[in-house]
């Protein structure tokens, strides 16, 4: 009976982490429809997201029946309890990846970010998907270092959309409105996926020390 229990967080485990994978594979080819206009990619990932529903929903499903019948405590409750935040992080996550498809789709046959923002944008699409890859690590290693890494990885997302916003204040900004109301989303969009990814890094934290990763303390640099 034990052994099924645990058998029933680990499929809960494996959801997230399949959720993290599918969501970060969403934003990068969100990344390429939306820079490339390529209609069939954006309609591949919209598609794709009722599967990110599918699993959120499943998951909510295990992890409630899992509360009613084996009634957990102390660390096994956190990891039900955790997982059912961090799948909703996840959710969302395929949701701004779909919204960014369906901007390519509305804008097709043009592009829907001009080429002086082409290479910001693609940075930014690179640096999602590379932050929800590694929330998928951290997922699977439990890895608390790498969390944390994760974090500060994040200030680059920050950089980036400071550098968007900086493009549409230019005086030598020349796309109209639309464009720019265009932009300012899908910088948006980016800025909330990675700190969806890194949201899962931090409850990852909270699950394996029952403190939240901001108050867990750390050794100093070069401490034994």
């Amino acid at each position: 009976m034990r052994d099924a229990y645990h058998e029933e967080l680990d499929l809960i485990s494996d959801g997230l982490v399949e959720m993290a994978r599918l969501t970060g594979s969403a934003i990068g080819r969100a990344t390429t429809a939306l820079l490339d206009a390529d209609l069939q990619l954006a309609e591949n990932v919209i598609s794709g997201d009722e599967k990110i529903d599918d699993l959120q929903r499943d998951l909510e499903d295990k992890a409630i029946a899992l509360l009613a019948r084996q009634q957990p405590v102390a660390t096994d409750l956190r990891v039900v309890v955790t997982s059912l935040r961090m799948s909703a992080d996840l959710e969302r996550s395929g949701d701004l990846a779909q919204h960014l498809a369906k901007l390519a789709r509305m804008r097709f046959p043009e592009a829907a970010i001009p080429g002086d923002l082409h290479r910001t944008i693609l940075e930014m699409g690179q640096l999602a998907q590379r932050l929800m890859a590694q929330a998928a690590e951290v997922l699977i290693t439990k890895d608390l270092d790498a969390a944390r890494q994760l974090e500060q990885d994040d200030d680059r997302m920050d950089e980036l959309h400071r550098t968007v916003f900086q493009h549409l204040l230019d005086d030598r900004w020349k796309h109209g409105v639309e464009t720019a109301v265009d932009v300012t989303l899908v910088g948006r969009y980016y800025e909330r996926f990675a700190d969806h990814a890194v949201s899962v890094a931090r409850r990852v934290v909270y699950l394996v020390t029952g403190e939240h990763a901001d108050e867990v303390v750390t050794d100093p640099p070069g401490a034994p």
